[in-house]
């Protein structure tokens, strides 16, 4: 789901403003987890010393890193913004172990190595990193920072709420700064102009690479390390370059056979222990399944 966001947000970018387009998304986004929370979640009683924490998250989460993103990707390639959005995973561990939420171990190490190496093998485009692109490039590198945070700090709030509860919060606390700063640049956009097609793109970007991911980009934050979580990052650029020729007139690249096994390989080499954990947990306590 995240990996096609870059992609759509390019077509729509070519008829919105960055910040249009980041008030749509994330005011769209708000909207649909209060109708989810409202017909499907449970009622819960936030601590409010928690508002705090959501207004937090939302600011790294939400707000930065959707500003940040947008504004980078105007600027530079999507396959430049897909290769530095990798640098996730390395910022999620970094907050991740000085906070104590997470350990660095051999294993992740290797993963993550073996990870980028595919991704900077598979993207890296011969002067892909001109001037033209610099100041979008580290908007990028950035906005990799706020959301690598966002994953490391957030995980003990979605064990005690929930994904729903959390991430609706999340979004609302977002929407209260985004939409008011997009709704000021949409209002020197001609919207009428705007065609069924790029309306169907923002429809999707709201829906699936927003309402989808973050739900379940959280419910994995409940159940896993956030470093297991940010390595999956590792697979958005075999997406974009799947979907890439077919939206944007992108060549298929003959690397992507061998980046593909580097990449896989990474996730799996990370992911491997989670695995076994767990697996040795339920044989060990049956029960745990009724939970």
């Amino acid at each position: 789901m995240f990996g096609t966001w870059p992609i759509f947000g390019k077509i729509v970018l070519r008829f919105l403003p960055v910040t249009g387009l980041v008030a749509f998304r994330v005011g769209g986004a708000a909207i649909a987890f209060l109708i989810l929370q409202y017909t499907i979640g449970r009622k819960q009683k936030i601590r409010p010393a928690d508002y705090a924490r959501f207004a937090l998250y939302a600011l790294l989460g939400v707000v930065l890193n959707q500003f940040l993103f947008v504004k980078g990707l105007s600027l530079t390639t999507y396959i430049n913004a897909t290769l530095l959005g990798t640098t996730i995973p390395v910022f999620t561990l970094l907050v991740s172990i000085t906070l104590g939420y997470d350990r660095l171990t051999i294993r992740k190490a290797l993963g993550i190595l073996l990870a980028a190496g595919g991704v900077i093998y598979l993207l890296y485009p011969e002067g892909s990193f001109s001037s033209d692109t610099a100041f979008g490039n580290l908007l990028i590198v950035v906005c990799a920072i706020m959301y690598g945070a966002y994953l490391a700090i957030s995980k003990d709030m979605f064990q005690r709420y929930g994904a729903l509860t959390v991430i609706m919060w999340i979004f609302i606390f977002g929407s209260i700064i985004t939409i008011p700063i997009g709704g000021y640049a949409l209002a020197d956009t001609p919207m009428s102009e705007i065609g069924a097609g790029i309306w169907l793109a923002l429809i999707y970007i709201i829906l699936v690479p927003t309402v989808g991911a973050y739900y379940l980009n959280a419910w994995a934050l409940a159940r896993v390390e956030p470093s297991t979580v940010a390595v999956y990052i590792y697979l958005q650029p075999l997406i974009a370059f799947a979907l890439g020729p077919l939206l944007l007139n992108e060549k298929w690249n003959s690397r992507m056979w061998v980046a593909s096994a580097l990449i896989f390989s990474g996730v799996a080499v990370v992911i491997w222990g989670v695995r076994s954990h767990a697996i040795e947990e339920i044989s060990e306590h049956p029960e745990a399944l009724s939970h």
